[in-house]
């Protein structure tokens, strides 16, 4: 009987045996067919084989300070033998610690996984190899399931069979995602500890390391308790593979880290110029712009464009002096936060200190004072003095949303203790300066902040340029055949039908004063706006538009009417200043651009700007002599006339046009001399009168000044060379042939006028400006008030920017 069951129990091993055989046979037949059918649809490794890491556009001022980052992975390629030994050693330790000794896939490694899915009733942990992580992370999905760990396997198998270790060491070190928007561990190591990845140390490494399995979970500055338990785990793993002393580990475990968030060392000064290099290249590029690692170095230069902003931030700033309080600028609900101080301090991370206003949140507001956080964490109280002409505001119901309360989001200044309230201007501007010959730009702001207004004034603001467009109708006129000492008759003018809803149009003088017949220089100089209505008369509106369109202006910006002659019509900063180059150069067109060189991530150059060069390859767009006379007249508005201020600079080879529209809304001042050419504009983005203060000569002028004594310091005085063909007559300049020729404007509402007997002068020096009504023109501080418009004058508030590259 025994026997009998011995032999019942030796059939029923031996056919389990058999079955178990056979089920492994056949699962190894399937695993075998799985694997003919799967290999060869495995996708190629070229990605890998040539891999391309998305890196971010990178833009540097002309003297190499990055002025731009854009993309969404923060990434530095780093080359695997750059990476210090104590890395490599803690993410093997941590990740993989049969790397050098696998074929892709660990296999003791997996049977471990294996039995704890089993034990734990489904898929909770996998055995991935550094390669299986490359496999994934380039070409698969993160989903749990075993027909993904299968292709996972197959694909690191033939990664490995065709790439070294260290090749793939390098692709997994610098793809994958370590938290707060850092790929690779060359970007981690900044974005974390701000230290290039050669300078970390055993314990800055191993918290590093430990962030591959959970970016999240393991973050240090999150989640600081559970990443120092990584850490431990990681230096113990090194510990046990002798890549590390008991010693060397006890002294990491006891480091105390230091996490510094990270700021990418951007030159504030030139944000607008980098935002204009980003539209430039994703027109280009499209998305690729992003992510193809392109350095683009631009014509601007840092010192020039932190002297320019400094110089327009000091006139808004003393601009906005003696306003009241316009309210908080945002607001943020505290009421349903569980961390106050947190909810703030995140909050306040997304903020810009700006022109040495902090951005605070109000914690407490009642009468006896406000309590705020500063960026820093610091919790500073504001009695009245320090609330200063904010002190009304504080839980005033009549301001509504713009009050003082908790939550309330406003700007201080000081140090320590002692802080004041403070606010942004709201009058704003913009300054555009290029090289005359190239057209270069070498500085260029869009306005108070980029951060609180992005919108760039310099290329967007289409607004009205005043009396700085004039130079243009007056070179129109010399083309034409008039001499700077024709005479004009400076005197009122009405013109029937030609206003508003079909009424005679009766533009005036902005001071009210006229002084009968003067010289087309007095009149320019002085800033006539009768005698520019006269000219344009004579020459024609048809005439002067095709003309002045050589300056590189549109049609859609040269009214086709009278008031053309008075700067009606609307353009931008940027345009006026190319424009001007075309005097300062000798009248030759350039195209103003920003964007010198761009270059690929491998460093190889992938385009360059070839410039138009004046007198090279420029093209001519006026007359040489032209040029030189109208700058000739433009030195009389700096010496005596509306942008006296200019004079300022001490310099004898300035020239310029001051421009003013109506109610003050735009001040303008344009100014060169045959090298640089500076445009400045100041004006609310909602037009409004400026007041007083708000003419060329006062507000847009000490901008310039300020920046152009900067610019132009340690350069030579090198006024314009007569070119050939120019004569001088009595203290005048001519073109030779018209020197005789007489082309006198004296036009009045019935037509043409007797010549006057009065001689041509030239613009009169200070001391003999007294004269009546029927002499030389009194130069007031500024005389280019335009007029009520009349109707038809073109306007458009969109501008489609030209690609500056």
């Amino acid at each position: 009987m025994a026997n009998y069951y011995l032999v019942m129990i030796k059939k029923i091993i031996t056919t389990c045996l058999g079955l178990l055989l056979g089920l492994a046979l056949f699962g190894v037949g399937l695993i075998a067919i799985a694997i003919l059918v799967t290999y060869p649809k495995l996708p190629s490794l070229d990605t890998l084989q040539h891999y391309k890491p998305k890196m971010p556009l990178t833009i540097y001022s002309s003297d190499g300070q990055v002025i731009g980052v854009y993309g969404e992975q923060r990434r530095e390629f780093t080359k695997i033998g750059d990476f210090p030994k104590v890395l490599k050693n803690a993410v093997i330790a941590a990740e993989d610690k049969r790397f050098y000794d696998h074929w892709g896939v660990d296999v003791w490694g997996v049977a471990r996984a294996a039995i704890g899915n089993v034990m734990a009733g489904g898929v909770q942990s996998g055995a991935s190899t550094i390669t299986q992580q490359v496999a994934k992370n380039f070409y698969l999905s993160s989903e749990r399931s075993f027909t993904r760990k299968f292709n996972e396997a197959l694909l690191a198998y033939k990664i490995e069979q065709s790439l070294s270790k260290d090749k793939i060491l390098e692709l997994y070190f610098n793809q994958i995602y370590l938290g707060q928007r850092a790929y690779g561990f060359a970007s981690a190591a900044q974005i974390y500890f701000n230290k290039n990845v050669n300078e970390l140390t055993l314990a800055e490494a191993a918290m590093l390391a430990g962030l591959p399995k959970a970016p999240s979970a393991y973050n240090p500055i999150v989640n600081p308790e559970r990443a120092k338990l990584r850490q431990a785990y990681i230096l113990n793993n090194m510990l046990e593979e002798g890549m590390i002393t008991l010693q060397q580990r006890d002294q990491a475990l006891k480091e105390e880290l230091h996490y510094e968030r990270f700021v990418q060392n951007i030159d504030q000064s030139a944000l607008y110029v980098a935002e204009m290099v980003r539209q430039e290249l994703f027109e280009k590029y499209g998305e690729d712009a992003y992510t193809q690692g392109f350095k683009v170095y631009t014509t601007v230069d840092t010192a020039h464009q932190r002297v320019a902003t400094e110089a327009l931030r000091k006139v808004l700033r003393n601009f906005d002096r003696g306003s009241s309080y316009r309210g908080a600028e945002n607001y943020i609900d505290l009421s349903k936060s569980d961390n106050v101080e947190e909810t703030v301090s995140q909050y306040l991370s997304t903020l810009y200190t700006v022109d040495k206003m902090i951005p605070a949140v109000v914690l407490e507001a009642s009468r006896k004072g406000v309590q705020i956080q500063l960026p820093s964490g610091r919790k500073v109280t504001l009695n009245s003095h320090a609330l200063g002409f904010a002190a009304r505001a504080v839980n005033n119901e009549k301001m509504g949303e713009d009050r003082i309360r908790r939550g309330s989001v406003i700007r201080v200044k000081g140090s320590g203790d002692t802080f004041t309230v403070v606010q942004e201007p709201l009058l704003q501007g913009a300054l555009v300066s290029l090289d005359a010959k190239t057209g270069a730009v070498r500085a260029l702001v869009g306005g108070y902040d980029y951060h609180s207004k992005t919108f760039n004034r310099a290329t967007q603001a289409m607004r009205q340029p005043g009396s700085t467009f004039k130079p243009f109708v007056y070179s129109a006129a010399l083309a034409k055949g008039m001499t700077a000492s024709t005479m004009i008759n400076d005197a009122p003018i009405s013109l029937p039908g030609k206003g508003a809803n079909g009424k005679a149009w009766n533009p005036k003088n902005s001071d009210g004063r006229y002084s009968g017949y003067i010289t087309l220089r007095q009149a320019l100089t002085a800033s006539k706006n009768m005698v520019s209505i006269r000219i344009l008369m004579s020459i024609g509106i048809g005439y002067a538009q095709q003309y002045i369109q050589r300056f590189g202006f549109k049609p859609s910006e040269i009214p086709a009417s009278l008031s053309m002659a008075l700067g009606t019509g609307e353009t931008t900063p940027l345009r006026i200043a190319e424009g001007y180059s075309v005097f300062a150069n000798g009248g030759y067109k350039v195209s103003a651009h920003v964007i010198d060189k761009i270059y690929d991530s491998q460093g190889r150059l992938r385009a360059q700007m070839q410039p138009l060069v004046a007198g090279e390859n420029a093209p001519q767009a006026i007359d040489p002599r032209n040029a030189y006379i109208m700058y000739k007249i433009m030195q009389d508005v700096v010496r005596v006339g509306t942008a006296r201020g200019a004079a300022a600079l001490g310099r004898a080879d300035i020239a310029g046009k001051t421009g003013t529209t109506n109610d003050n809304k735009d001040a303008w001042f344009v100014g060169f001399n045959p090298s640089v050419v500076t445009a400045v504009y100041i004006g609310f983005d909602k037009p409004r009168s400026m007041g007083r203060a708000g003419y060329g000569g006062t507000i847009a002028v000490p901008v310039w000044v300020e920046y152009m004594r900067f610019a132009l310091k340690g350069t030579s005085v090198k006024p314009m060379k007569a070119p050939e063909g120019v004569v001088s007559n009595g203290g005048e300049v001519y073109m030779r042939e018209r020197m005789t020729t007489s082309s006198d404007l004296a036009l009045d509402n019935s037509g043409v006028a007797p010549r006057p007997t009065q001689p041509a002068r030239r613009a009169v020096p200070n001391e003999n400006r007294r004269r009546t009504e029927s002499g030389n023109a009194p130069a007031r501080e500024e005389l280019d008030e335009t007029p009520v418009l009349p109707s038809n004058t073109g306007n458009n508030n969109k501008q489609q920017l030209d690609s500056l590259f």
